[in-house]
This record gives C-alpha cells, structure tokens and sequence, in this order.
C-alpha cells in the first residue's frame, strides 16, 4: 500500500478509536439555580412542589454537607476555576455591571480543560463573571456556544436591566427576538435544541445556571396559582418560580432522554448561595441568608444523579465545598487532575461514585477583608468546628416559614439526635448579631442551627481555628472591585449590555 495511502487509513483508523473514546466518557450537565434556600425544594421541604427535581434526587445523591459562598460571583468563580475565590480577587460582594473586572485571564476555566478532552461545551443562562472585555465573555473562556445574560439579574420576560437595557446574547450577538418569553422556557428550549443537535460522538458538558430564583419575583401565573394557600404574595411567587425551574428541568431530563443521551449522563444540581428571606426564599431551620456566612447563607441544595453511580437513593452527608465541581468533573471525564499548585478544589468521585466517605475534612467558607460596605467575612470548617470572625452578614436570625411540619424527616439535617421539643425554640426570629462580632465557634453536627456559641467553653479550639483562618488570609489577595466606569453605560452600545469598553 502506498505511503499516503497507508497514512490516510492510519488518520480514519485513530479518528474512529478517538470517537469510539469519546463516545464512552459521560455526558456531563451541571445545573445551579440562583438563589435557592435551602427550604425551598420539594426534597427538603413538600410544601414545594418541585417533582422532577426530587425524583433526581431521590434516584441519586442528595449532598448533605455541600457548601458554596455567600453570593453569585463567587461561587460561580469557585465552580469553574476550583480556586477559592479570594485567590482570584472576586471574593468582595458580587460583578456589577459597570464594574471593569471579570475572572482573571490567567485562570484556566473548567470548559477549557474539558475541550482538551473531546468534550462539546455550551453554556445557557447566567455568566455573572464579568464582560467588560470580549476576552472576558463565555465563547472566550471555553465555550463552545453562549445563550444567556451576563450581569446578575434583570427581567424574566423583557431580558433587560436598568431602563429598557438589553442583556440577552446568543453567542456574540444580542437577542432581541425572545423578549416577551420567561426565561426558564426560553433556556430550557435552547437547551433541548443543543441536545437534540448533539453529535454523539462527543461527550457534552452544558452548563446551566438558571435565572430562577432570583430577584426581580416574576412568574407565569399558572406557576403562582399552584401555591394559592400560601398568603404571603412573595413567596408564593417565589415557590412557583421554583416550579417553573423545576418544569423547565423536566423538559430538558425528557429531551436527554429523547435524543439517546440520558443513560450516559452525570447530571449535578446545587444552589450559587441560600436563599433571600425578603425575596420569599427560605432556609429554614438553617441560620442567616443569602450574603451571609451563616449555613442558611453557605450550605447548598445539591445532588447528584446517573448511572455510572454506584450506590443511589441516599443522602451523603460528606463535606463538599463549590470548589470540588472542578476537579470531580475532571475526574469523569477521564482527565488528569489540575497541575495548578495552588488549586483548592478536590476530586470527590469515589464519595459520588461509591458512597465512601469524603477525603475533604476542612474548607474555608469566604475570606473577605474589603469592609465597606459591612463585609469582611471570615469563616473556616474543620470537622465539626465552625469558627467565624467578624461581620456575618446582614442577616443574622432564622426565617420561620408560616407553616411548619412537625416532622423530624422534614429538618433533613445530618442527624436525628435532636429531638422536636428543641426545634420549636428555632421557630421565632431571632434579633440581627452587632454589625461586627470579634468571633464564634459552633459544632455544627451537634447544633446545625448555630445556636449555641462555644467560643468561651472551648478556648483551644478557638486558638486552632483562629491560626488555621489566618494561614488562609496569608494567601488572599485584594479584591478586585473598582468603582463602576460609565463608559460600560448600555447607551452608548444601542441600549444593550455590551462587551469592549475595558
């Protein structure tokens, strides 16, 4: 056989073996919702009506333990760098619009290492990691497709922020054509076109970060009318937000399914953050909220679910932090662990996989040291021990929903041990801690409602703790969060959000 002859059966020979390899590595779809207490599920609390949620759940691995930081930016900085996000200077509050910042160029993002590995990679919904810069957005960072918005909230229907402001884009161009559709529909609709587009001789990561449920409280009425019994106007809306969301995911389950793709498919759920007690989300019986380093502020909704798990139906009550997505992801796609020496994030597939027991025994919930306004979290875990330092945010008590279920199974916390004569003392607000607190310490598997301060009656601990915290401050950098630059003003670009002003 002639040498170029021979060379060309060689190439189509290797390209079969690599799509024959591809082929085999689980699809990957890695879904956050925004803003998602830790009450406000249906798997946590059946006041909320959420089924395809919670049949997912309950086929796979509720994360009992699974941690995140207390508001958007960061945590979605943790899911897809694996660092700690005061390593990269986005720990201080949140991306707002006119800020010129984005996650460092420098910094190599989950979708950039899965397309090494033969993986398609798309992304809907919302970025929230900076778009001054072209170089900053999603087709740039090692996406493949965007369809999505970038700032941190806007409009369920018109898809804007501020007065009129565009902020839909279909890969590098804005999308004026969906206004009017709410948006779960709208990115549950994109997502089964990838799906069903999806050459399958490639493994497919689609990430999906849903507007649902964050502010602005928007919702089709037929979502709102299923919650007619609660009184409080908000968060009915709220819990009919969940529910969109919830039918939204079904679609997308039945579109996986559909296209011959379900049976080879990781699906991961968690939450950016807890949920916003003036915004009808709800913690309960967790502490704090949203911004806040308490649990009800920290401690995600979370599960995983597919049938390369080994062991299913079950609640794992294993620590996993946000900063664990990368290096787990990474390990089902059959890559090598990251070589950045600084990286935070662990691989925690055999805890998913196999029920074993979690190799992470500490993380750092947030480091933030930037005060005005009231910030300067501080807060770190080891084993039981929670120790904080300073402001914990701005909300301090436990939100009591209006109707509580006298069931211990409705708590779903890490034990039993806690009988229900001592969760009703938890059913009362409780008044806001100072703005500022020289610091506590809690066992959270004893008191996972953080009730009892043992900062005083455990000094050694405190001293441990305390050096532990301020080892991870040696490591922080500045935070990168300049004041916004009005040239980023979405009238100078037509009335739309737009990327190329920094």
């Amino acid at each position: 056989m002639a040498p170029d002859r021979c060379w060309t059966v060689l190439v189509l020979v290797a390209g079969l073996c690599s799509s024959f390899t591809y082929a085999k590595l689980p699809n990957i779809v890695f879904i956050v919702a925004d803003d998602l207490g830790f009450n406000d599920v249906g798997f946590n609390n059946p006041d909320i009506l959420s089924p395809n949620i919670d049949k997912l759940a309950s086929e796979g691995v509720i994360l009992n333990q699974s941690y995140v930081h207390p508001l958007c930016t960061p945590s979605r900085s943790a899911f897809l760098t694996g660092l700690y996000p005061w390593k990269t200077g986005l720990q201080h509050q949140v991306i707002f619009p006119l800020q010129p910042v984005c996650a460092p160029y420098n910094v190599t993002l989950l979708p950039e290492v899965l397309k090494e590995q033969g993986y398609a990679t798309h992304i809907i919904g919302k970025w929230h990691l900076g778009f001054c810069n072209w170089n900053c957005t999603p087709t740039y960072r090692g996406f493949d497709s965007f369809f999505g918005f970038y700032n941190g909230q806007e409009d369920y229907y018109a898809h804007t922020l501020g007065v009129n402001a565009l902020d839909l884009w279909d890969n590098e161009k804005p999308d004026r054509l969906d206004g009017g559709i709410y948006s779960a529909e709208l990115f549950a609709k994109r997502a089964k076109r990838i799906i069903t587009n999806h050459d399958k001789s490639r493994p497919l990561f689609l990430y999906l970060p849903f507007q649902n449920v964050h502010a602005p409280v928007q919702v089709p009425h037929r979502y709102s009318n299923m919650y007619a019994h609660i009184q409080d106007e908000t968060r009915r809306n709220f819990s009919g937000m969940v529910s969109a969301m919830d039918e939204a995911i079904g679609n997308i389950t039945t579109a996986l399914k559909e296209a011959g793709l379900y049976d080879n498919t990781l699906i991961a759920f968690t939450s950016d953050n807890g949920g916003n007690p003036n915004q009808g989300g709800n913690n309960f019986p967790l502490r704090g909220s949203k911004d806040t380093i308490w649990e009800g502020g920290t401690r995600a909704v979370a599960f995983v679910h597919g049938p390369m798990l080994q062991k299913t139906g079950y609640r794992h009550n294993g620590k996993f932090h946000a900063v664990d997505w990368f290096q787990t992801f990474l390990a089902v796609a059959g890559a090598s662990p990251a070589a950045n020496k600084s990286m935070d994030s662990m691989n925690l597939w055999p805890m998913l996989e196999l029920g074993k027991d979690s190799a992470r025994t500490e993380f750092v919930y947030h480091l933030d040291n930037k005060l005005p306004p009231l910030q300067g979290h501080a807060a770190i875990r080891v084993g039981d021990y929670k120790y904080i330092k300073g402001f914990p945010g701005p909300f301090s008590g436990w939100a009591v929903p209006p109707k509580f279920q006298q069931s211990r199974k409705y708590l779903n916390l890490d034990d039993d041990r806690d009988s229900l004569d001592v969760f009703h003392k938890y059913m009362r607000k409780s008044k806001t801690l100072p703005e500022y607190f020289e610091h506590a310490l809690f066992n959270i598997r004893d008191d996972p409602t953080e009730q009892k301060n043992l900062v005083h009656t455990m000094p050694q601990v405190v001293q441990d703790m305390k050096m532990k915290l301020e080892l991870a401050q040696q490591e922080m950098v500045p935070a990168n969060a300049p004041p916004g630059d009005n040239k980023g003003n979405p009238n100078n670009f037509g009335g739309v959000w737009t990327p190329g002003w920094c």
